[in-house]
């Protein structure tokens, strides 16, 4: 049995970043230190910043003390005001390449467009970028739900930067034919698009393929996704406690991806325990 790793598999940059800063501000900061929300979409991650005293707030509260950082994800702006407002320190660790959207968002919401945000509707990077449009800001999952919103004079269309590269070239086709004065912005990050062509090829190779990340984890599911679209057995699994040897018994490769949430150690133990059915499946 051969395995065959993802070149891209693991931390993107703007995951790497936002635990870095948190672990820095563990040694650095005022205490205590907390994300809002969830940092990344991986347990394994969030158990080990737990473990050192790192604490998740879902809400604000009416007084904070010590050190809060932004979720890679980011947050729309009136809760970052909130945090300041509630008394802490607030670190940004938001994802640069969201930070970009946003940016876009609320330079356009500012002139009077309207902001269509292609993407999960309940994924928090789409809550952020939702709090820049302001009332003119709409989410669509589907062309469906994009054929369904009213025509707008001046519209921009952005995409949630772990979205599936294919699936939004073809709201692009559409906005193309139907809305050509509306101004779409590529905003899938490199990191993503990277991956997903780099799983689908590895996908047509292989016999089998694992995708190791959360199961929460938009870009981890979307590799999952590409996999089985590519007509693969696939298999999801954040551990390598979940893998089912069973069904990988026939397979001569086995291609093997992660998340961009999924930590290098994590990745490995998966790795190391495929390996080891080589000798038997041999």
């Amino acid at each position: 049995m051969e395995l065959i790793v993802a070149r891209t598999a693991g931390f993107c940059m703007g995951v790497r970043r936002a635990v870095e800063m948190t672990l820095e501000a563990v040694d650095t900061c005022r205490k205590p230190i907390c994300t809002f929300g969830p940092l990344i979409h991986n347990p394994q991650v969030l158990n080990l910043l737990s473990q050192k005293g790192v604490a998740v707030i879902e809400t604000v509260p009416p007084r904070g003390h010590g050190t809060v950082l932004l979720r890679a994800h980011g947050v729309p702006p009136t809760v970052k005001a909130a945090l300041a407002r509630a008394g802490f320190r607030v670190v940004d660790a938001t994802c640069p390449r969201v930070i970009k959207v946003q940016t876009i968002i609320r330079r356009h919401a500012a002139e009077g467009y309207g902001t269509i945000i292609v993407g999960d509707r309940n994924h928090p990077e789409v809550v952020g970028l939702l709090g820049y449009a302001g009332a003119c800001g709409h989410v669509v999952g589907s062309l469906e739900e994009l054929a369904a919103l009213p025509r707008f004079s001046r519209a921009i269309v952005v995409a949630q930067t772990t979205q599936n590269t294919a699936f939004y070239q073809g709201i692009k086709s559409w906005v193309g034919c139907h809305c050509p004065h509306y101004h779409v912005f590529d905003t899938i990050c490199d990191s993503t698009e990277k991956r997903q062509s780099e799983v689908k090829q590895l996908a047509e190779a292989a016999d089998a393929v694992v995708v190791v990340g959360g199961h929460n984890s938009g870009n981890t599911n979307r590799l999952a996704e590409i996999a089985r679209q590519a007509g693969k057995p696939t298999q999801q699994v954040e551990t390598e406690h979940e893998l089912d040897f069973g069904a990988l018994a026939e397979a001569r490769t086995i291609a093997v991806s992660a998340g961009a949430s999924t930590p290098e150690w994590m990745i490995r133990r998966v790795i190391q325990v495929l390996a080891e059915l080589g000798p038997e499946d041999g």
